[in-house]
């Protein structure tokens, strides 16, 4: 058998179908004593991903791209809605001018778990009517999952725009969330990030950014990792990729009034958003200076008085908030609390406060 493309790919076709993996073209190569590499080198047109090739591609590129995705995001509103228990602090207006002004400008937003950074990026849209599409980023995001790639829809081989394409098309607001998680395949966003758009190799397409597109990445990091062992799974982004950002807020924790104007806004008992918004700030206070491991975040407050809504007992709102601690720093928690509210008694673990405090009922337990 000679080794033109069209004799390797009716074989390949014969013997495993239209889509083969690397596996299958290693067998291949091994019963006719082909090489890999010289095998995969003509079937570069048909590459879908790595390892897949899919041999009807190129036959069918023109249609399959023009082909409807399964749920074209080009027909959806992404501008998010305004929440009314928003309260602007922070670099929550220079994150607004930044979007507000069209330009692109990427921006990297760091700061502590739970303090408001990818809720003011949201916000800001929604005050501004503006578009975003937001992509939580992990170490096994890949070019796949950002730029898009081939779906298998109703047998067909359909073209899908990932998120990032998405957005350069429609001249939104990306939001790249964790990205201090990625691996170095996040990589393949460096041309995105000097606003020159990308060449999409899969289908011969360039897209280049519409009018207004711009980025902003959130990390609990400065893309440096994480020293002091909080943040397990950050990782050292590359350098040249961090230097595509311009502009680094560090995102601090609201201030206590700024926190308790949170709370109010969830919580009609302003006196408890009180005492939790004090609590807070001695706790951030003793862990700054050493005292403690664990902090608390906004977030956590905000599940506290929720639950309390919930469960209209504030010692249970904040036990069971507070659970997902280690007992050393969930006992040093609740000491500290007792320094803005001596007359509040957390509830004992005894087996009487546990039946308490546990919503099953042991009568009822076979």
């Amino acid at each position: 058998m000679g080794l033109s493309k069209e004799s390797i790919i009716e074989c390949l076709r014969e013997s495993y179908g239209e889509s083969v993996s690397s596996a299958e073209i290693k067998a291949f190569c091994q019963m006719n004593d082909f090489n890999y590499q010289t095998i995969t080198n003509k079937l570069t047109d048909y590459k879908v991903g790595r390892g897949k090739w899919n041999l009807t591609v190129k036959e069918k590129l023109e249609q399959s791209f023009q082909a409807p995705a399964a749920a074209p995001a080009i027909e959806q509103n992404l501008t998010p809605q305004k929440d009314d228990s928003f309260v602007q602090f922070g670099n929550f207006g220079d994150v607004k001018k930044i979007i507000k002004s069209r330009l692109f400008y990427p921006t990297f937003i760091t700061g502590l778990s739970g303090n408001g950074k990818t809720f003011s990026v949201e916000q800001a849209c929604a005050q501004l009517g503006r578009e975003l599409i937001r992509v939580n980023i992990t170490v096994e995001t890949d070019e796949d999952d950002l730029i898009g790639g081939f779906r298998l829809v109703n047998g067909e081989t359909v073209w899908h725009n990932g998120p990032v394409i998405e957005a350069l098309q429609r001249g939104a607001v990306l939001l790249l969330d964790e990205i201090d998680l990625a691996s170095n395949k996040i990589l393949c966003l460096q041309s995105i990030l000097e606003g020159k758009g990308v060449f999409l190799k899969k289908i011969g397409k360039f897209v280049a950014p519409a009018e207004g597109f711009q980025v902003f990445a959130t990390a609990n990091t400065k893309g440096k990792g994480s020293e002091d062992g909080r943040f397990i799974g950050t990782n050292v982004l590359n350098e040249a990729f961090l230097e595509r950002f311009p502009v680094t807020f560090e995102q601090e924790y609201p201030s206590p009034a700024t926190e308790q104007k949170i709370l109010n806004k969830l919580c009609s008992d302003a006196d408890f958003c009180k005492r939790l918004a004090d609590w807070a700030d001695i706790i951030r206070k003793t862990f700054y200076d050493g005292g403690i491991e664990e902090i608390i975040s906004t977030r956590r407050l905000v599940h506290i008085v929720k639950a309390y809504s919930i469960f209209s007992d504030k010692a249970k709102a904040i036990q069971v908030c507070v659970n997902r601690f280690d007992d050393e720093t969930k006992q040093a928690f609740l000491e500290l609390y007792d320094k803005v509210d001596a007359d509040f008694e957390m509830p004992s673990l005894d087996e009487d406060e546990l039946k308490k405090y546990n919503p099953i009922d042991q009568s009822e337990v076979i």
